[in-house]
């Protein structure tokens, strides 16, 4: 294995330039090497703003270079699926946005893509890097909940509540189809992948509801347009170890962000992580136990801290800082340590369909939904 690991980012947007980019810098496991977006422009910048050594506009560019050892999918749209078997078919490591792809069972073909060539895959499941929620998770696993009995999981902000606010979801006018996801896919996954991880257990029925709370948004070509998407949603389940959740997630509902809350609720305890930035902090981690019921705050290790962390920073940087650099570890180990993979998107992405199926059909869903499918 060489000194560092060679890293190409596709796609320089907004998000590139909070989390990904920042991110992949503060890491000593790594050198970034190019900046690849359709904007020659934005690319250029970012390759600037970052000092990293080259920039395309030319994604197969990125994938033939043979010092490249991690691609990095951070683009807007719905071209993440492509990229991604793109990805692996060139042989690299790969980090993609979610959705890795709408169907649960082609991000189970990517993860066995991936397996079959031996490479290393991650999800911007962004909020189980939250130094509070890996040390929730080792409390977890370390039995200060006891058995797990119920997991209430919330994603709750008011990024879009004005229907007039520039949103990628004001895009087309659906007019009488049905309900598009929106809400639960792109708010709820990493809450929904909080709840599998902290529970330890699959999900093995569901039942819930979509619902379009602002049915006319301001495109960017000035029109108002009909866009019949979920900006809140709400599902109840079951876990085959016994255990029961809530999960609620918007956009649309005041609230700052990222608007993370996450509660487990065991025989010995009880744990709350809550990632939202108020009163100069952007998580906070309490616990309660049968002799002490009042909920106290609880101080995370530095250990739990990616390298470079200063106290006050965003929770983009903060988080996203140790998703990269746990990745780069999880590369350069070698080893089969790999959270928040492939094959855990695709358990995210089946719950997903799940809700949405129980939202048209009006019932309760069972999962698995295709026996056979998945590892």
């Amino acid at each position: 294995m060489k000194d560092k690991l060679h890293v190409g980012v596709i796609g320089a947007g907004r998000w590139a330039g909070f989390a990904h980019l920042p991110g992949w810098k503060r890491s000593p496991l790594v050198e970034l090497a190019v900046v690849c977006d359709v904007d020659v422009e934005r690319a250029k910048a970012r390759a600037k703003e970052f000092e990293v050594p080259d920039f395309t506009t030319d994604y197969e560019k990125v994938l033939s270079r043979t010092d490249i050892d991690v691609v990095d999918i951070v683009t807007s749209g719905d071209n993440h699926e492509p990229l991604t078997f793109a990805t692996l078919e060139a042989g690299k490591h790969c980090l993609v946005e979610k959705p890795v792809c709408h169907d649960y069972k082609d991000v189970w073909r990517a993860h066995a893509l991936a397996t079959s060539k031996k490479l290393k895959t991650k999800v911007g499941l962004t909020f189980r890097y939250a130094p509070a929620m890996q040390y929730m998770y080792d409390l977890i696993r370390d039995g200060f909940v006891g058995q797990p009995y119920v997991f209430n999981g919330w994603e709750q902000d008011s990024q879009w509540i004005d229907p007039a606010a520039p949103s990628r979801f004001a895009r087309a006018d659906t007019g009488d189809a049905p309900i598009k996801v929106g809400s639960l896919e792109g708010y709820g996954a990493p809450t929904i992948d909080i709840s599998l991880w902290l529970i330890q257990s699959r999900v093995t029925s569901v039942v819930g509801i979509l619902k379009n709370f602002v049915p006319k948004r301001l495109n960017p070509d000035g029109k108002w347009v009909r866009t019949n998407v979920d900006d809140g949603d709400i599902y109840i389940g079951e876990y085959a170890n016994g255990a029961i959740c809530s999960m609620q997630s918007s956009y649309v509902t005041v609230g700052n962000y990222p608007g993370i809350e996450a509660r487990v609720f065991g025989s010995k305890g009880a744990l709350i992580c809550r990632l939202v930035e108020e009163f100069g902090e952007c998580q906070v981690l309490r616990s309660a136990t049968p002799e002490a019921v009042e909920f106290v705050q609880v101080e995370v290790p530095p250990s739990y801290f990616p390298p470079g962390y200063v106290k006050g920073e965003s929770w983009r940087s903060l988080f996203y800082a140790n998703l990269v650099h746990n990745f780069a570890q999880e590369i350069c180990d070698g080893g089969q340590a790999n959270q928040g993979n492939f094959a855990q998107s695709a358990r995210v992405q089946e719950i997903i369909n799940a809700v949405e199926r129980s939202h048209r059909e009006r019932r309760w869903v069972d999962l698995p939904l295709e026996p056979g499918v998945g590892d």
